[in-house]
């Protein structure tokens, strides 16, 4: 077991205090996300590169040099790879054409100089090489980064005007400031990154704080990283800051888990009391998940001029210290960093983990935020627009790939619900499964992995689930009608999805039952097609009844209507046919349910389309294709029927 360096502890006093401003304080959660958005612009046509899909990394040795003062970088930047296929003539990196390339060396010589062109690099070996060599190029650059995406590489300020270079590469914007291989399918085994600046100012970055030493004017700060990283997840961060460390116990570890914080001078005194949320939430974390996958490293913090967060691996960059913004980074540390998503098409298994993983302190009892009110928050998010699924299909779109209301929220209500199908021993012992999966630890892995890990420890066949889910758009609108029998109840389920990708969510769906004298008994059941009915007994004669009462589900209105058990077999006696229709739709009902008023269309979101009177057949000629149903009041309650145009 490694034991903590005394140069780290020596690193915790604070340095360059000084009479500062205080910073703006941290923005609630749902306005980072949304200020994550903004920030996305437009679209960016950059994906992935099928071009260095030739080679594996094995190593980077990053060397830059940043001056605050300044919007520019100059590096060196050493790669290690191995080759994959015979006659490998030309090693190419992705590589912005901003950046002008000073030189390049291999195999101890100078080699001819080349440009990036087309946002790559391509690099020309003497004479090719076998497949499963191991090789390496050096790369000398310069330039002023641009900056897209989330910035890429930007220069803020704090509120004393002291200047932050930083950066932020997700999704795309590595190759905006060194010359890498920008890819989800690929990892550097182990990367050293050395940050030259003035001595006014510090570096913080992924991994151990080797060393600092004084060259001239300058520091050189030394950071060592010996995990696989995703090349997104390297960063640097470059302004004056003072330096404190956490520290989180582990039973039966010799040494506490390090949480290294590099915050502004004007933020010290708030900041060190902030950060004490993290030592809180890190061990919830360590139970449900496993031990912090870099332990032997150090977790930490670095302020940056950003309105929200990134989980730099082993350092996450923070904006504020809110408690949201502290545990969902925290999170990304397995779930992100640990296992990566495969493809942007899969962020929610970053994004959506996250952000459930952040709910799930407030469930504990840590944090400010009540656990229902938490998920209220999520569910009339997700069900505030009718459409749109979890898996992204346009991977062009920053602002798609970070939706909060898809990528982020309902990509945690999938989980949550999940979790309630399962069962909660089930549910974590299925997640941590596919963590600990020596395939995806320390790689990437796609929705179908975890699906096989939940199936796998469930037994239960996942695909309808996340075909609705996931990659199917929409949630479900109930109606419930119950009724009181002599031995307890006869309930009938109708849904209506908001979006007619699915035309039926398979839910298993909870309904709470009240009695005299403070009784109750829930019965979940087992809804897989509209218009079911269900009885049962109960050890009372039922008053009322609540819907999902701990919101496991996400769902949009729900109408619950109480009859009698005579009155709920005439209701069920209404026919409404063709259905599918054509252009007019036929309604058949006893005399006697019949009742003043116009009946009501509706769309599947909700909106009233027309009322209409009670003439028949109904003419929907001119309705677009789609799900509608009909809301009528009878004498004996309300009738709501759904059909297909």
């Amino acid at each position: 077991m490694r034991h903590i360096p005394l140069f780290l502890f020596l690193l915790f006093l604070p340095v360059g205090a000084g009479a500062q401003s205080p910073g703006h304080p941290s923005k609630p959660y749902e306005e980072l996300i949304a200020a994550e958005r903004a920030a996305a612009g437009k679209r960016m046509a950059f994906r992935s590169s099928a071009f260095t899909d030739n080679y594996d990394v094995v190593y980077h040795r990053l060397e830059f040099s940043v001056n605050p003062n300044r919007f520019f970088i100059q590096g060196t930047v050493t790669t290690y790879f191995l080759t994959r296929e015979d006659d490998f003539s030309a090693v190419q990196f992705d590589m912005s054409d901003a950046l002008n390339v000073t030189g390049i060396r291999y195999h101890g010589q100078e080699r001819s100089v080349v440009q990036p062109q087309g946002q790559r690099l391509t690099i020309s070996l003497p004479a090719p090489v076998e497949a499963g060599t191991l090789d390496s190029v050096t790369i000398r650059y310069e330039g002023a980064p641009v900056s897209n995406g989330f910035g890429s590489f930007v220069r803020t300020f704090q509120n004393d005007g002291t200047p932050n270079i930083w950066t932020l590469s997700e999704p795309y914007g590595a190759r905006n400031w060194w010359p890498c291989k920008q890819s989800l399918t690929d990892k550097a085994d182990s990367v050293d990154i050395l940050i030259t600046t003035p001595q006014l100012y510090r570096a913080a970055s992924n991994g151990l704080l080797i060393s600092e030493e004084q060259k001239g004017p300058d520091r050189v700060y030394h950071w060592r990283h010996r995990y696989p990283i995703a090349t997104y997840l390297i960063a640097l961060s470059v302004t004056r800051y003072q330096v404190y460390g956490d520290f989180v116990d582990v039973p039966g570890r010799e040494n506490p888990i390090i949480v290294l914080n590099y915050v502004y001078p004007g933020n010290f005194t708030q900041a060190r009391q902030l950060t004490q949320q993290t030592v809180k939430i890190m061990p919830l974390f360590n139970e449900r998940f496993g031990l912090y996958p870099f332990a032997d490293e150090k977790y930490g913090h670095a302020q940056f001029g950003f309105g929200g967060g990134m989980e730099h691996q082993t350092m996450s960059f923070m904006g504020g210290f809110s408690h949201s913004l502290q545990a969902h980074e925290l999170a990304h540390q397995w779930f992100g960093d640990l296992v990566t998503c495969g493809s942007w098409q899969d962020i929610w298994l970053n994004e959506g983990f996250a952000t459930y993983l952040d709910g799930l302190t407030y469930e504990a009892g840590i944090g400010p935020t009540d656990w229902q009110a938490w998920l209220s928050g999520k569910i009339n998010n997700v069900t505030s627009q009718p459409g749109g699924s979890v898996y992204v299909r346009d991977t062009t779109s920053v602002a798609r790939i970070f939706s909060g209301r898809l990528s982020y929220d309902k990509g945690a209500m999938v989980l949550h619900m999940l979790r309630w199908k399962l069962g909660d021993s089930t549910f974590f012992a299925g997640v941590r499964r596919y963590l600990e999966d020596p395939e995806l630890a320390f790689g990437f892995a796609k929705t179908t992995d975890l699906q096989r890990h939940l199936e796998e420890t469930s037994g239960q066949d996942l695909d309808e689930f996340l075909a609705d889910w996931v990659y199917g758009e929409g949630y479900p609108n109930y109606q419930v009608q119950w009724a009181a029998t002599d031995e307890g109840y006869e309930v009938t389920l109708r849904q209506i999805t908001s979006h007619p990708s699915v035309t039926f969510f398979d839910m298993p769906v909870p309904i709470t039952f009240y009695g005299p004298g403070g009784q109750e008994a829930q019965v979940v059941f087992d809804h897989t097609e509209s218009g079911q009915t269900f009885t049962g007994d109960l050890p009372f004669t039922p008053l009322g009844v609540a819907f999902d009462p701990d919101q496991w589900l996400v769902k949009g209105a729900v109408a619950i209507d109480q009859v009698s058990s005579t009155e709920s077999a005439l209701l069920k006696a209404v026919k409404l046919y063709p259905n599918p229709v054509g252009d007019y739709l036929q309604w058949e009902a006893p005399a006697s349910l019949l009742r003043q008023g116009a009946i009501e269309l509706f769309s599947t979101d909700g909106r009233l389309v027309r009322r209409i009177d009670r003439d028949f057949p109904i003419d929907v000629s001119n309705l677009a294709s789609g799900t509608y149903y009909l809301r009528m009041r009878t004498n004996e309650g309300i009738l709501i029927r759904t059909f297909q145009r």
